[in-house]
């Protein structure tokens, strides 16, 4: 007889948050990329344009950890007219010595968000200038709230703009996160106005047109990518890849297939066996990061796997220490 724990999105808003801790965790799981014998499968995804739809599923296997996730996270795009949000999905955590399944995250995309927006800040913490001050944001959803959050954690932010395309909802999430954060935050109507000054760069739109130009970039700018998750995404004009240095990868193999590198490949601008240095390497202190005060740099996120086993483990662990969810009794014949 085994028991499954099964967690639901408020069980575990209740055990992980966008804190240190899970900066910390995700900073852990891209080093383990570089530096272990990771197995990270391609990622398996499904489109269904008929309603702009993706569903995505991602795992890793991390060795030294006891568990791996498996992760289902659908995009749905036009849901936000529907009165409905864009992303959901849930995580499954299975035993990584006898396969089987440990826990049901139902999270609705909850541990998605929090892991994505934690790359984010890990990006940052590596690749932005220690003094970086003034942020600008992409996008006016879940995600651009989160990654302001998240630059919060590990930079000295006192300003930011928002811009979307979208001016009212631009100027809504800017008001709410001034309250929130306790810093000004204004809705910018020009993108490249946006740019101008500011430290950090963080795109975080479903795009298939680049709304970041390479030429509005200034010295000094980082810049992080982190909606082009699929071939058909591009947020940032591939020449920025040459500008870029460095230009970093949280999967070189996965941004070559549909990071902001594949429309690089695609333009003509860079050759498909290019090498770039990944986001762990830098970490692990196996690559170079910023190269000066004046660098312009990028970093391409397409999210792993690895972000995934490392969220769902810290969630799991959380919430048996916290007694948190409710566990179940499930039978299989050893013979089965």
């Amino acid at each position: 007889m085994t028991r499954v724990l099964i967690l639901t999105e408020t069980d575990l808003r209740k055990v992980v948050q966008l804190d240190s801790d899970a900066v910390d965790c995700v900073e852990q799981a891209f080093a383990a990329l570089a530096t272990k014998a990771v197995e990270m499968p391609p990622i398996m995804r499904l489109d269904i344009p008929a309603h702009r739809g993706e569903v995505d599923v991602k795992t890793a296997y991390v060795p030294d950890l006891a568990s791996f996730a498996i992760k289902v996270s659908p995009g749905f795009f036009d849901n936000p007219s529907l009165g409905l949000p864009s992303t959901n999905g849930l995580m499954m955590l299975l035993s990584a010595r006898t396969g089987l399944v440990e826990a049901l995250l139902l999270d609705n995309g909850y541990l998605t968000d929090v892991r994505t927006a934690a790359a984010g800040a890990v990006a940052a913490r590596h690749l932005s200038r220690p003094d970086s001050r003034i942020a600008a944001i992409f996008g006016a959803g879940m995600q651009a709230r989160l990654q302001l959050r998240a630059l919060a954690l590990v930079r000295p932010i006192e300003a930011a703009r928002i811009w979307a395309r979208d001016l009212a909802k631009a100027d809504k999430l800017a008001t709410d996160l001034t309250a929130e954060l306790g810093f000004p935050v204004v809705a910018e109507a020009d993108a490249k106005q946006a740019c101008r000054d500011a430290d950090i760069i963080v795109t975080t739109t479903p795009s298939d047109t680049p709304i970041l130009d390479a030429t509005w970039l200034q010295p000094g700018q980082h810049v992080t990518a982190m909606g082009s998750d699929a071939e058909h995404k591009n947020e940032i004009d591939p020449s920025l890849i040459l500008k870029a240095t460095p230009y970093v990868a949280d999967s070189l193999k996965q941004t070559r297939r549909l990071g902001e590198l594949h429309h690089a490949i695609v333009a003509g601008l860079v050759s498909e066996s290019a090498d770039f240095p990944e986001l762990g390497a830098i970490i692990a202190g196996k690559a170079a990061g910023r190269r000066s005060p004046e660098a312009i740099t990028l970093c391409d996120l397409t999210g792993t796997g690895v972000q995934d086993t490392a969220i769902a483990t810290l969630a799991h662990r959380r919430a048996v220490s916290a007694g948190a969810g409710q566990a179940i009794e499930t039978t299989k014949a050893s013979g089965d």
